[in-house]
């Protein structure tokens, strides 16, 4: 089991954590919620959870809680800018459906 950051990521994740001043890593989750049943959840983590599962990517440590950790086997988290917009994109093989507006999946 795995999940990674792209280098552009890593590269996002690493300036902020620099500039907040503090931090050991990002937190990714699954929670219950949206139109197709489970949304992403990415936060900065502070203190490690010993109930975590840790994987480094480019240099970044990545924590899952080990509920969410089935869903998001495999997972790259990507950083892109399209346009306007610019955010943290998963790139997730487990979904199998999403909503129209990409803010929920299913599995």
């Amino acid at each position: 089991m795995a999940v990674t950051l792209s280098e552009k990521a890593a590269k996002h994740v690493a300036n902020y954590l620099a500039k907040r001043g503090k931090g050991v890593g990002l937190k990714l989750g699954v929670r219950t919620s949206g139109c197709s049943g489970m949304a992403y959840k990415l936060e900065f983590v502070d203190q490690i959870d010993t109930d975590d599962v840790a994987f480094e990517s480019h240099g970044i440590k990545v924590f899952i809680d080990a509920k969410s950790l089935p869903y998001l086997d495999g997972t790259e988290l990507d950083y892109a800018r399209e346009g306007l917009n610019e955010g943290f994109k998963f790139n997730n093989p487990n979904v199998k459906d999403q909503c129209g507006c990409g803010e929920s999946f299913n599995v």
